[in-house]
C-alpha cells in the first residue's frame, strides 16, 4: 500500500480514503499490477475507475510505466491532506461499503463480483474503442500517404512530360533550320545556273556571228602552224559519288557549278541521312566547307572526277 510522510518528517503511517481504496483495490482485483495501478490512481487525481482505467490504456506501453512510483512529499495517490486534519479521516477503511441513502453496509461477495464484472465490461469496451480509433487513425495515415504518393506521381509525370515535349520541340527545329539551309543551298544553285545560262548563253551567240569570218580566212599550210591550241574549256563534267553502303552515284553538273551542288545531290538520293563530307581518293583530298562554294572547274573536278563520301 502506498506510504504517506507526516509533516514533521518522524514518521510514517499507511493512509488510505474511501475513494482511494476503493478504485486502487478494484484495479487489483481486476489483474492490474500494483505499481501501475498506483500511478493511475495518483495520476488521474483520484477521480474514479473510469479516468485510472484511460490513463492505464493510454500509458500502457510508455517505457518508465513499470518504474517505482514515488508519490510527492506530503500526497498520497493524488489526494491533498490538510496537516491540521486528525487522523481518524485517513486511516479509516471502507473499500468495502456501499451507500444505499444515508446509510453505509458492507458489500457482500456477489456484489463485489458484480462490480468487477462491470469493470472489466467497461474496460474491454474502452479497449475496443483504443483499438477501433487505432485503426482509423493507421487508415487515415495510409490515406494520406497515398495521396502523397499520387501527388508525387503527378509531378514526376508533369517534368517527363515537359522534357518530352522540350525534346520535340528542339528536333522540329532542327530539322526546320535543316530544310531551310537545304532551300537556300538549292535556291544558290538555281541562281548560279540562271546566271552561267545568260552569261554563257551570249558568249556562244557572240562566236556564232564571228564564226563566218574565220572560216574566210585561209588556213595556214601545216608546216606553217603556229604554238598547239590551248587547253580545251569544257563547259560540263561528270562526277561519280561513291557512297557509304557501297553503291554510287553518276549525275552530270555544270563546270561552273559550285561542290555544294553535288553535296545537295547526294542528300536528295541517298537513304541515309546521316552528316557526311566528300574527298577525292586520288590525289587524296578532303573538302572543306569552304570548298563548297567554289565551282567545280577550279576544284580540277573537269572534265569527270571520282567522290568518295565519308562520315564526319
Amino acid at each position: 500500500m502506498p506510504l504517506k510522510w507526516s509533516v514533521d518528517g518522524r514518521q510514517c503511517r499507511l493512509a488510505f480514503t474511501m475513494a482511494e481504496c476503493t478504485t486502487l483495490e478494484s484495479l487489483l482485483e481486476m489483474g492490474f499490477d500494483r505499481n501501475r495501478a498506483e500511478k493511475a490512481v495518483a495520476h488521474t487525481g483520484n477521480q474514479g475507475i473510469e479516468r485510472a482505467m484511460d490513463w492505464l490504456m493510454e500509458h500502457e506501453n510508455d517505457p518508465d510505466i513499470d518504474e517505482p512510483y514515488v508519490p510527492p512529499a506530503g500526497n498520497v495517490l493524488g489526494a491533498s491532506e490538510s496537516p491540521s486534519q486528525p487522523d481518524t479521516e485517513t486511516i479509516e477503511f471502507v473499500g468495502d461499503e456501499i451507500q444505499e441513502g444515508d446509510t453505509k453496509r458492507p458489500m457482500t461477495e456477489e456484489e463485489r463480483k458484480e462490480q468487477i464484472k462491470r469493470l472489466e465490461e467497461l474496460m474491454r469496451v474502452k479497449q475496443e474503442e483504443r483499438r477501433e480509433r487505432e485503426r482509423q487513425e493507421e487508415v487515415d495515415r495510409e490515406k494520406q500517404r497515398r495521396k502523397q504518393g499520387q501527388e508525387l506521381q503527378k509531378i514526376k509525370q508533369k517534368l517527363q512530360d515537359d522534357e518530352m515535349k522540350k525534346l520535340a520541340d528542339d528536333r522540329r527545329r532542327e530539322k526546320m533550320e535543316d530544310r531551310m539551309a537545304k532551300q537556300r543551298v538549292k535556291e544558290k544553285i538555281a541562281r548560279d545556273r540562271e546566271e552561267r545560262a545568260r552569261k554563257f548563253g551570249g558568249g556562244s551567240s557572240g562566236s556564232s556571228l564571228s564564226s563566218p569570218t574565220s572560216d574566210s580566212t585561209p588556213q595556214s599550210p601545216p608546216e606553217n602552224q603556229g604554238p598547239p591550241p590551248a587547253k580545251k574549256d569544257y563547259d560540263e563534267c561528270r562526277i561519280q559519288v561513291r557512297l557509304l553502303d557501297g553503291s554510287a552515284l553518276t549525275a552530270v553538273f555544270k563546270a561552273q557549278e559550285p561542290l555544294a551542288a553535288v553535296r545537295v545531290y547526294v542528300q536528295m538520293n541517298s537513304a541515309d541521312s546521316q552528316d557526311f563530307t566528300l574527298l577525292s581518293p586520288y590525289p587524296r583530298r578532303v573538302y572543306t566547307d569552304l570548298d563548297m562554294e567554289k565551282p567545280l572547274s577550279e576544284l580540277g573536278l573537269v572534265p569527270s572526277a571520282v567522290l568518295v563520301v565519308t562520315k564526319k
